[in-house]
């Protein structure tokens, strides 16, 4: 009897987990931009010569971000502030879960960037799946700005800010 009890109980988180994991998935296809092509941290490797992008708040790039990226805000972005890169450069844009990402991955599309891709899941995807972020001064850090309270039952791992 206690078997099965544990058995059920095991299946029974397993499937908690599976519809958590669910849940953010339609929450993520439901806000990002169906425009921009994907990078998945899951399941796909980061390129080496990859530009990456942080398109969260100054404070939430500041608490962590994905070592090298480089910050440009999604409310005040700029395109200026990207003239460096060439319009050929594979670019990965991120912010908390796709959808701020995806918003600036369309301005870079439509300014002439070929090779953009926004991050699904966003840095909440990216911490789930092991990676690691770092603090302002590029140290390893378990902290993550998680935008807000409601947002934060998407972050599975590390230490939640706000």
């Amino acid at each position: 009897m206690k078997k099965l009890f544990l058995l059920l109980n095991i299946l029974g988180l397993s499937i908690l987990g599976c519809s958590q994991e669910q849940d953010f998935n339609k929450m993520v296809t439901d806000l990002i931009s169906k425009e921009v092509p994907l990078f998945n941290p899951q399941t796909d490797s980061l390129p080496a010569e990859a530009i990456l992008l942080d398109a969260r708040q100054k404070k939430e790039y500041n608490t962590s971000h994905i070592k090298g990226a480089k910050f440009v805000s999604f409310k005040d972005f700029d395109l200026d502030s990207i003239k460096d890169i060439p319009k050929d450069h594979e670019i990965i844009v991120y912010c908390t879960v796709g959808y701020r990402s995806g918003k600036v991955g369309e301005q870079l599309q439509k300014a002439g960037y070929t090779n953009v891709k926004n991050m699904y899941g966003g840095i909440f995807q990216w911490v789930n799946s092991g990676h690691e972020v770092v603090n302002e001064k590029g140290e390893s850090t378990e902290k993550v700005h998680c935008y807000n309270k409601k947002w934060s039952q998407w972050l599975e791992v590390g230490e939640k800010v706000y």
